[in-house]
């Protein structure tokens, strides 16, 4: 994918602030939380294959949850990091701002399907106990796994490819600190209608799918929770339940508010706080989410610093 005559070499990221005080405050205070992401995340992915009674379903796709955090996030963050220290232009050249939407595309898109699956899963667990190792065996996990990956490929690429042969023969200044998509339709000086067709089309059926997914999942659990006589066992299901219910409000709530508007909605400042909150605020808040209110994690993590103290 190459620029064409239309098109920028390289863009010039503007990022949140010209106050170079500021910058050096939101450094440190984004460092610190992407370090946190980074070891909340990868701390969770190895708790996960380290400990043996975590080795199913619902945390097999928890570790790709986590994953996809950490991808999205690095995508973004570290180049944001070095932005606000940079003193001179905060430029990321033309494959450069393509890779960093391609893998951050990919990546948002299996976090959103992943939420699914673990509904799906959840819902297989409470309704069917006794058949729930056979319906979410390793073989079918692995296989809604490769579904999710080239879902998120397939509608990257798409994406990508009609966002990056846009002309941008104006400004090559992008209002944001990374490149997302309403900046660069605002920036582009051709029509985005098809762009944006695509994106309800395509991003849109994601969405639904996966929203519906949940509902329908959600529906059917509660259905089989109020059947459980044991209330201890009714607790210890809608405990789980809500933590996973937790993460998608947050997580597809702030989607939906991002994208799924008219261009002429757009406002650049008020879009940055939204991409902060989902660059750096989710993917920290998802392993607490998990771990506060999950047993079997905290039960592992307790074992694990029992073992690391021996």
């Amino acid at each position: 994918m190459e620029a064409g005559n239309c098109s920028a070499t390289e863009f010039l990221l503007l990022g949140i602030t010209d106050n170079p005080v500021i910058k050096v405050i939101l450094f440190i205070a984004f460092l610190i939380v992407y370090l946190i992401i980074l070891t909340e995340n990868l701390g969770m992915i190895i708790l996960i294959r380290m400990e043996t009674r975590l080795h199913m379903p619902m945390y097999f796709f928890l570790s790709h949850l986590s994953f996809s955090d950490v991808c999205y996030s690095t995508a973004v963050v570290p180049k944001m990091l070095v932005d606000l220290l940079a003193k001179g232009n905060n430029s990321i050249l033309f494959l450069g701002c393509v890779l960093q939407f391609f893998v951050f595309c990919i990546f948002t898109d299996v976090e959103c399907m992943l939420l699914a699956m673990m509904a799906f899963d959840r819902y297989k667990a409470i309704s069917n106990p006794l058949l729930y190792a056979v319906d979410m065996s390793s073989k079918v996990c692995y296989q809604l796994l490769a579904v999710v990956y080239v879902v998120g490929i397939v509608d990257a690429v798409i994406h990508t490819t009609l966002t990056f042969h846009l002309c941008f023969c104006g400004s090559n200044e992008i209002n944001h600190f990374f490149c997302d998509l309403p900046p660069l339709y605002l920036l582009s000086c051709s029509d985005i209608q098809v762009n944006e067709l695509a994106l309800f089309a395509v991003f849109g059926f994601i969405e639904l799918s996966t929203i519906s997914g949940v509902l329908v999942s959600y529906c059917y659990i509660i259905l089989s929770v109020l059947k459980i006589h044991s209330a201890e066992g009714r607790f210890k299901a809608f405990s789980t339940c809500i933590s996973h219910l937790t993460a998608v409000s947050i997580f597809q709530g702030t989607m939906l508010f991002m994208y799924f508007r008219p261009s002429s909605s757009y406002s650049l400042d008020q879009d940055k706080i939204t991409s902060l909150f989902y660059t750096l605020v989710i993917p920290m808040l998802n392993p607490l989410i998990y771990s506060l209110r999950n047993k079997d994690v905290k039960e592992a993590l307790q074992k694990l610093k029992t073992r690391t103290w021996l």
